[in-house]
């Protein structure tokens, strides 16, 4: 027993239901459309899935005629807004009297403790304190309020007042001041009051934003052959072999089986690209020297735009390639670096548009479309996420002597990403942001992820931390409904699973074509070039690695960047190495799977052994009346599955699916078997450790090759009644399938049915201890175990 997982450690891992106040509220008490506020017959705006929060918007768009200083001639000016004790500065301009700022403050409603808004224009000074130039004031009390989707208010131009009196001085700002809520356009980009501490890069890694996938293909590299292939030594024919490399990825032919200068493979090589393609494919001859030495004959270069797209099975035109080589003779020193024709090469070469490219499991898919875009099919619904709130989060790192943490959120469905803004320093975090995808496919899955930002300035280097995580399957979810639920956010750590907090969500669901979703579930998840032309197994894992990479690499080229340890937790990337207990849990839910038919076999072995005299006396009439109407044997079976369909209507789920802790055998698991989940791989453990788990890892293979043993060894006993391996089985088996034939062409299959279900039900008092005649027989079968070394 882990001691994590007493009772007096239990946390709360369950689903919480939550009732947030979804969709607008009207400021100012109003009521919409009841003469309050204002009056409107709009319908709910977009962001319905949230809780309304109202901000304080100030636009410094920018200033004209700003006076210079005596003392150095010029002016270097830059705007500070200050509400309260908030303060946020524009970036300043060297020598400039009339500046562009184009900078949009936003100051949370809920913590505004002034009634006043100060806008001051100050002279940046290197030495000294800064220079004042003048003010404006707002009352907060006739500060409008904007909803959309009415236009964004207009930026006016207001004299600058001196700081003592209400005397006006030269120059002017242009402002635009606002109360808006976070569906206003301008939330995005602007400055928050509740980052304020946030300075230089940090302020680009607290917005949120959206990031489309890059567009991935499989590239398919058919090497066929090459001619005139000449190595350095021409006194011996070459053992000829092809390295392809895209990027990162690098393939290898075969060596060709025969010495010539004219090799032949035909082999094909499939590697990932994306859009925009900025490698080239680079194929090079080789030959295979020695076993540790290899030189280049000759190489080519591709350009990936130029290269044919397939949108289907059909083959595409091989082609012929010029490969050039490098001079390395004794008497072409001079001519070392220079390009010569040596031979060419057959390629069967294409972008695969028909499949769909691999980045996650596809056990959690969220995408099954191909890459090309005029396969897709007509979105079959709309999916809308309110990322609400968390709460309960724990300290993830310390900042001045005090735990500290900064999250925001990433989900991701299909090619969209999405992120939310960062709310620096809280435990109880209120992003109520919305996010809308378009779903093809309802057996897909959204994941969310909560992270701690650790790039907010400062020691930037730390990767992000993981919160927890949250997948959530489309066809789960009631269409047009919405789901408002606190899930737990569970980490597992080499001290054992941990809560980390709860996300709070807002889910819909809902279904534009009922006819186009129902005709979906009769066809294939993936595009049919997946089963046409299949990939193995060993070829879709390298695959989805090298497009994960990718997909990682261009994610966290964008601004702010998504970083590459978020990435990779969102597709799961670390799901396939070897885990005791993810073993463990797997093989318990195969157990489950038998509980079914383990239960109904106990139930009916109480029937034959007449444990309950009424029920098998039930269970005779019930399989007389068949055997006397064997037409209603399977109107009988279908009825009954559907009254157990109606009778677990009652009982079905209510709420989405979550993390399970007793499903992943995470609140049970060993502190050992944890800390082997969590080694390096290769391992970084001491000798008699490593010792340890791998004689323990052999036990458990070792029963499972004993299973597998086992139920090989059935499957051959059939294979071995008629296959004559044992004669006098077979001889025996053979007589009695003629004998059996004669009776049951000459006696009524009623008859038949009937006494076979009656002896088999025969009374406790009629039976032998021993097993049955047709076991016995089936036992003393052969198999190709014996021949096994």
């Amino acid at each position: 027993m882990n001691p994590l997982s007493a009772p007096y450690y239990q946390e709360d891992y369950k689903l919480k239901d939550t009732k947030p106040q979804l969709g607008e509220r009207w400021p100012h008490g109003g009521i919409r459309g009841a003469g309050g506020w204002i009056s409107s017959e709009r319908a709910t705006s977009t962001y319905d899935l949230v809780e309304q929060m109202f901000y304080l918007y100030v636009r410094v768009e920018k200033a004209r005629d700003l006076p210079t200083n005596p003392m150095s001639g010029s002016c270097d000016p830059y705007v500070e807004v200050k509400l309260g004790n908030y303060k946020g500065k524009t970036r300043h301009f060297e020598k400039k009297s009339n500046p562009e700022w184009k900078q949009v403050f936003a100051f949370s409603k809920e913590k505004i403790q002034s009634s006043v808004l100060e806008v001051f224009v100050r002279d940046r000074e290197i030495v000294g304190r800064d220079d004042y130039i003048g003010k404006v004031v707002f009352d907060m009390n006739e500060v409008p309020t904007r909803v959309p989707p009415d236009s964004p208010l207009a930026p006016q131009w207001y004299r600058l007042e001196d700081r003592r009196d209400d005397r006006k001085v030269k120059g002017e700002v242009m402002l635009a001041v606002w109360i808006g809520t976070q569906a206003d356009e301008a939330f995005p980009e602007a400055w928050h009051s509740d980052a304020a501490t946030v300075e230089g890069e940090g302020v680009f890694n607290i917005r949120s934003k959206v990031y489309v996938s890059p567009k991935l293909w499989y590239l398919r590299v058919n090497v066929i052959e090459a001619q005139d292939v000449e190595p350095l030594d021409k006194s011996q024919l070459p053992q000829a072999f092809v390295e392809a490399q895209v990027g990162n990825q690098v393939l290898k032919t075969k060596l060709c089986p025969t010495r010539t200068t004219n090799p032949l493979w035909n082999e094909d090589l499939i590697f990932v690209a994306a859009e925009p393609f900025e490698e080239q494919l680079v194929l090079t001859v080789e030959n295979k020297v020695t076993p540790a030495k290899d030189e280049p004959l000759g190489r080519l270069r591709l350009s990936l735009n130029v290269i044919e797209r397939r949108l289907d099975h059909r083959p595409v035109h091989s082609k012929w390639f010029n490969l050039e080589k490098f001079g390395f003779g004794a008497l072409e020193l001079d001519k070392r670096h220079e390009l010569k024709f040596s031979s060419r090469i057959h390629l069967r070469v294409c972008l695969e548009g028909a499949y769909h490219v691999m980045d996650e499991s596809t056990m959690y898919i969220s995408d099954q479309r191909p890459t090309a875009r005029q396969l897709w099919k007509q979105p079959i619904g709309i999916l809308e996420v309110g990322i609400l709130s968390a709460q309960g989060l724990l300290p993830m790192k310390t900042r001045d002597g005090r735990g500290t943490t900064d999250a925001y959120c990433v989900a991701k469905y299909g090619l969209k990403w999405v992120r939310t803004r960062t709310l620096v320093d809280n435990f109880n975090p209120k992003w109520n942001e919305q996010y809308t995808w378009e779903v093809y496919d309802p057996c897909t899955v959204i994941t969310l992820g909560v992270f701690d930002n650790c790039h907010l300035g400062g020691s930037g280097t730390k990767p992000d931390s993981r919160i927890g995580k949250v997948r959530i399957r489309l066809s789960t979810l009631e269409a047009d409904r919405i789901y408002t639920h606190s899930y737990p956010l569970l980490v597992l750590n080499p001290s054992g699973v941990k809560k980390m907090g709860e996300l709070q969500l807002a889910v819909r669901f809902t279904c534009l074509s009922l006819a186009s979703m129902i005709y979906l579930y009769a066809h294939p998840l993936l595009p049919k070039m997946h089963y046409l032309h299949p990939f193995t197994v060993n070829q879709l894992d390298s695959l989805r690695y090298q497009a994960m990479n990718i997909v990682a690499v261009r994610l966290g080229r964008a601004e702010p960047p998504l970083r590459k340890e978020v990435v990779e937790y969102m597709l799961d990337v670390d799901s396939h190495m070897w885990s005791m207990r993810r073993s463990k849990a797997n093989f318990f839910r195969i157990v489950s799977l038998f509980s079914g038919a383990i239960s109904m076999s106990k139930w009916l072995g109480e029937v034959r052994y007449w444990k309950n005299p009424v029920t098998t006396i039930l269970v005779h009439v019930l399989f007389l009346i068949l055997i006397c109407y064997p037409e209603l044997i399977l109107p009988t079976i279908f009825l009954y599955m559907f009254l157990i369909g109606i009778w677990n209507y009652r009982f079905r789920p209510r709420h989405p699916p979550h993390m399970d802790t007793k499903l992943s055998w995470a609140d049970a698991v060993h502190p050992d078997e944890l800390d082997e989940e969590f080694d390096t791989f290769p391992t970084s453990k001491q000798q008699d450790v490593v010792r340890m788990r791998y004689d323990r890892l052999r036990s458990v293979a070792g029963r499972i090759q004993t299973v597998v043993g086992d139920m090989a060894t059935q499957g051959e006993r059939f294979q071995a009644l008629l296959s004559w391996r044992d004669p006098r089985a077979t001889s025996l088996f053979v007589i009695f399938c003629l004998i059996a034939a004669v009776v049951l062409y000459v006696t009524p299959f009623k008859i038949i049915t009937l006494v076979a279900g009656l002896f088999w039900l025969r009374h406790p008092r009629f039976r032998s201890k021993l097993p049955s005649i047709p076991s016995n027989f089936f036992r003393r079968l052969p198999s190709r175990a014996d021949t096994m070394l």
